[in-house]
């Protein structure tokens, strides 16, 4: 049940992007096309949920050394070496969406969703239904980092096809480009809202 809770919380309840506004640049970047979203979706998911296992592990080696000060600059190295990985592999396996991605895919090292929910998994004490506040354990922390990341990318796929549709209609000049993507995120964040009391 626990794991349940955690996936409905990490997916709707608090979006990466819309309650907790992390990762925005390539959110506003990537999402004026569907098919691009999705892939810089897929990217983020697999680098979102390695580097928070990885991290995780990481975390319990500079806490046994008494050198857990060290944490952020050693998870910020971590998250580039996994994106370089990402990248070597899409350049391998799919040429068409390494091309798509472009400048974008070298943006998920410095994307603060990624280092946010490797972050918070190790240091936000999380309350389950009647239960104590706990640190995650590393089953769960793999099950909110990827749960996270799908949150991530439903966020990023819905935004994508509203700029889709947007773009075929008649905008007020002003409001042409980001600003209506803008507004266009701020009402999506809105409807995400509506999930705040599931959990």
């Amino acid at each position: 049940m626990e794991y349940i809770l955690i996936i409905i919380s990490a997916i709707f309840v608090n979006n990466i992007l819309l309650s907790q506004f992390l990762g925005v640049c390539p959110f506003l970047g990537v999402s004026n096309k569907l098919d691009t979203a999705v892939g810089m979706s897929g990217a983020v998911c697999f680098v979102i949920t390695l580097a928070t296992i990885v991290t995780f592990l990481l975390n319990k080696l500079l806490v046994l050394c008494n050198v857990a000060f060290l944490q952020t600059i050693a998870f910020i190295l971590v998250i580039a070496a996994l994106v370089q990985m990402v990248e070597i592999v899409l350049k391998k396996i799919s040429p068409s969406l390494y091309q798509a991605l472009g400048i974008f895919l070298p943006l998920i090292t410095t994307n603060c969703a990624v280092l946010g929910v490797s972050i918070n998994v190790v240091t936000k004490e999380f309350t389950f239904a009647g239960g104590a506040p706990h640190l995650f354990n590393l089953g769960e922390a793999a099950v909110y980092a990827f749960a996270t990341s799908l949150g991530y990318g439903l966020a990023m796929v819905l935004f994508a096809g509203l700029r889709e549709q947007i773009s075929l209609n008649d905008v007020p000049k002003a409001f042409k480009g980001i600003p209506i993507a803008l507004v266009t995120a701020g009402i999506l964040a809105m409807a995400f809202m509506g999930f705040s009391g599931m959990v």
